[in-house]
């Protein structure tokens, strides 16, 4: 039996049988040829161990209904991990399945990695909290309570923490001894809005977004009258300044820089936006992406993050959206809830885990995220 029938799961002719097929024209066999093409790209499991986990087809918004406890066993390829794009099939792996880690938050943000500590920590933001799933063991535990409402967090090259809050409309590090260093709370003298996402770069510099969420009310932070621009800001490692390096925006949510630092990208309402890094500043803002779905249902990414190969992930319904380096949406994969912010992580940082609502999902994937974070 040949790969594509083992792939395939039954026996189908192999092309070399199929052109001698008793009573096949030789069209007939040319369609059966393609066929057979098409069947191989969609089920074949390569020799990188890739496929496509679903035709586009079938590609609705729903989630597939399902068990989470792990108790009843999947069929593989996970039904909710899908290929819209041939390029996509070298993100995803033949059998790795979408697994729930926890369930019990209110809105889940901010996850971020720690490859020291092997966990996962994540903001639970209405909740004034943040948890920990500890990689070993599977066990979640409360890592900070007050939180501040933080949202955003992610690791420095340092393996410090850096959290964005809402509450005390901040961007703080934690640092080795305890002690908690207050990066950013002001720009010319006012008070930050409630940072909101942030990203470190290699010289050491800090960028996060300002929008005005977290001050519109009670659920996760204070209300407040805006002092300052929603903005992206860059704060120096070295002065400590903090410099406005973009107002060219509605609310900035989620931001991330491409692999190799040149471009950074920017969720702000249903648009991705991308600039090219010039230094410690920005310029050439440009539209990189509005997302429709294949059903025709619009998609709005909240937190966004880049893998090695320049795709886009992005928080977004049905659950997550993959955009090629060029803006077109290559894949999704659908959750049950709606998912806010994801990062890469794991001994091989090709562990997506993804913030949704209530939940903490993962996936294993076969491309490793591009930055520490």
């Amino acid at each position: 039996m040949s790969t594509l029938q083992r792939a395939a799961g039954h026996a189908v002719p192999d092309e070399a049988r199929l052109s001698s097929l008793p009573g096949a024209s030789p069209a007939e066999a040319l369609t059966r040829r393609h066929f057979l093409v098409g069947l191989g790209s969609a089920a074949l499991l390569g020799a990188a161990g890739r496929t496509l986990a679903q035709a586009p087809a079938a590609a609705s918004s729903a989630a597939t209904s399902r068990d989470w406890s792990g108790a009843s066993p999947l069929r593989y390829p996970d039904p909710d991990v899908i290929a819209l794009d041939p390029r996509f099939r070298q993100c995803i792996a033949f059998n790795a399945p979408l697994q729930r880690l926890y369930s019990g938050t209110l809105w889940a943000g901010g996850p971020a990695w720690n490859g020291v500590g092997r966990y996962l920590a994540w903001s639970d933001i209405p909740s004034n909290r943040q948890l920990r799933w500890i990689e070993d063991d599977g066990r979640v535990t409360h890592f900070r309570e007050p939180s501040g409402h933080s949202n955003g967090n992610t690791f420095d090259f340092q393996g410090r923490q850096l959290s964005a809050e809402h509450g005390g409309r901040r961007v703080l590090r934690y640092e080795a001894d305890g002690r908690v260093s207050v990066i950013a709370d002001r720009y010319q003298g006012r008070r930050l809005n409630s940072p909101n996402d942030l990203v470190v770069h290699p010289d050491g510099g800090i960028w996060f977004t300002d929008p005005s969420f977290g001050i519109r009310g009670l659920y996760e932070g204070e209300p407040a009258e805006s002092e300052t621009p929603e903005a992206v800001y860059r704060v120096d490692p070295v002065s400590g300044r903090v410099d406005l390096v973009t107002d060219e925006v509605g609310q900035p949510n989620g931001l991330c820089f491409s692999p190799d630092y040149s471009r950074l990208y920017l969720a702000d309402g249903g648009e991705i936006k991308v600039w090219d890094v010039e230094g410690t500043g920005l310029r050439n803002g440009r539209s990189f992406a509005r997302v429709t779905l294949p059903d025709g249902g619009r998609s709005a990414p909240d937190g966004i993050r880049c893998d090695a190969l320049g795709n886009v992930w992005g928080g977004a319904n049905p659950g997550v959206t993959v955009l090629s380096p060029e803006g077109e949406l290559i894949g999704m994969i659908r959750l049950p809830e709606i998912c806010a912010n994801l990062c890469f992580g794991g001994a091989k940082r090709n562990r997506l885990f993804m913030t949704a609502s209530q939940s903490l999902y993962a996936l294993h994937l076969t491309v490793p995220g591009a930055h520490i974070c």
